[in-house]
């Protein structure tokens, strides 16, 4: 187990002349387990263990109780208690790989540390994290980008016109709050019911294959869920050797924030070998075969994450990169991002490709940014990373797509709405004549608007909404009547 150490300077401490940000260069740390009450007596061995994690998974405030023991005051148990009751979109799952990295190096008052904690704040949520005064945007929804309306076959969403989202699975191995997939995956929660699979797993992958083969016009796959960790090695690799077979398929990515939840699984030998297998093919067959992972806190990036991202690098993948999400009290200073891109460069070769703007889910309004604070957010990082690894801050628009947040076409900063175009149609818009002229419309947190702003949404917000839900009402029964055209 590594010591417990002070990140060190590449160079004395100097003045920072005017420079807003000082580069450090910090050694990874392993946060030392036996720290913690349950797990004092827990071996190495145990720690490395994929199965070991997975059996000791935090699923509930009783189990996160006999790990922290008295390190915890009753008013945080009582706080994530009622938050799991009323609010929570996703039900509690953490490895202890990742609950070992809130407050990784103790604290004197370890309840307030541990209520102050980044990674703690979007992997376990309390109440009194949420808004009271908007705790839900009026336009909040459970699949907040549509994506099942754009299912081409179930699990299969056809949205951009050359790349297509797999969701091979509902599971992962570790269920982060802000999921904005919270409508289908995990377990129901009291405020959510979730949507459930219909077609037996394997018949929904042999209908994905068989998409692919009669549609050439695709030619990237992400694959996905869920979490491809939770999927048993054989049948994950019999899925991508047969997407390698296709021909028109050029890129495959695997979706897993377990890469840094749950290493130990990417480490494990039956793993390893198979990755290998997997990665040889798709190099024989001319395809690039990368890794996309979920760290939005430097804390998060230990030796072990360093570890298994260049054990998958060394198996043949081409590249290993991390999607984040930007969320108020996680990550939404510039230090902050900064920290966290140079310790996923420099500490684990993982590359920072993306930081997504919290998607409008149920009762995220606590985790949203304004697409300005985003924009301020991008401006500031430019500049102190290599240009193929500084991070594109996007706004994933609905019915739209990703879009870097500075490519709005109006914006009412007073109201919190952008205005969004696009350059393609989505699966649903084929014949759509006008979804390239159409405006699409994001909302900024209600909170973070002026005065005037949120008195605008309390006087008006159902009307609003219902004149938006008409719209999309309406470009959906086009798109429905034009699928029946194409059947007919």
């Amino acid at each position: 187990m590594t010591d417990l150490i002070t990140p060190e300077l590449t160079r004395s401490e100097q003045p920072r002349d005017g420079q807003p940000y000082l580069y450090r260069r910090a050694e990874l740390v392993e946060p030392d387990w036996t720290r913690l009450p349950g797990w004092k007596d827990v071996t190495a061995e145990e720690w490395r263990s994929a199965q070991w994690q997975r059996s000791h998974c935090v699923k509930n405030v009783k189990q996160l109780r006999e790990v922290m023991g008295d390190l915890l005051e009753d008013r945080l148990y009582d706080d994530l208690t009622r938050d799991q009751a009323e609010r929570a979109t996703m039900s509690m799952l953490l490895p202890p790989q990742m609950l070992n990295t809130i407050v990784p190096s103790g604290a004197d008052d370890y309840t307030e540390a541990f209520y102050a904690d980044p990674v703690r704040r979007y992997m376990l949520p309390v109440f009194s994290d949420r808004r009271t005064d908007w705790p839900s945007h009026p336009h909040a929804a459970r699949d907040s980008l549509h994506e099942h309306e754009m299912w081409a076959t179930e699990g299969l969403t056809h949205r951009y016109p050359t790349k297509v989202l797999a969701e091979v699975l509902p599971t992962c191995p570790q269920y982060c709050g802000h999921c904005t997939r919270m409508d289908l995956v995990g377990n129901s929660t009291p405020v959510i019911d979730k949507l459930k699979f219909v077609a037996k797993p394997q018949t929904r992958l042999d209908d994905m294959l068989d998409y692919l083969r009669r549609t050439p016009g695709v030619r990237d796959v992400v694959v996905s869920g869920g979490d491809v960790a939770n999927m048993p090695w054989p049948r994950l690799e019999a899925f991508l050797t047969s997407l390698l077979e296709i021909e028109n398929i050029r890129d495959i990515r695997l979706a897993t924030k377990a890469l840094m939840g749950l290493p130990q699984h990417w480490l494990s030998s039956d793993v390893l070998s198979g990755v290998e297998r997997v990665a040889r093919l798709a190099r024989d067959r001319g395809v690039m075969l990368a890794m996309h992972t979920h760290v939005n806190a430097a804390q998060s990036v230990t030796p072990l994450v360093a570890e298994a991202s260049k054990a998958m690098l060394e198996a043949g993948l081409r590249d290993v990169r991390n999607q984040g999400v930007l969320m108020r009290g996680v990550n939404d200073s510039i230090p902050q991002l900064l920290d966290l891109c140079f310790a996923l460069l420099d500490g684990a070769n993982i590359t920072p490709y993306y930081f997504y703007m919290c998607d409008m889910i149920p009762f995220s309004e606590h985790w949203r940014v304004s697409v300005r604070d985003a924009q301020h957010l991008q401006h500031g990082i430019l500049g102190y990373l290599p240009g193929f690894a500084t991070p594109r801050i996007v706004c994933d628009v609905p019915y739209v797509g990703k879009r870097w947040v500075h490519q709005l076409s109006e914006y009412d900063e007073v109201r919190g709405i952008s205005y969004w175009k696009k350059n393609y149609r989505t699966g649903i818009e084929q014949q759509d004549p006008e979804a390239l002229n159409r405006t699409y419309e994001y909302y900024d947190p209600i909170d973070t608007l002026p005065v005037e702003g949120q008195n605008w949404w309390s006087q008006h917000a159902g009307n609003h909404l219902a004149e938006a839900e008409a719209r999309a009402a309406a470009s959906r029964t086009a798109a429905e009547a034009q699928k029946l055209l194409d059947i007919n």
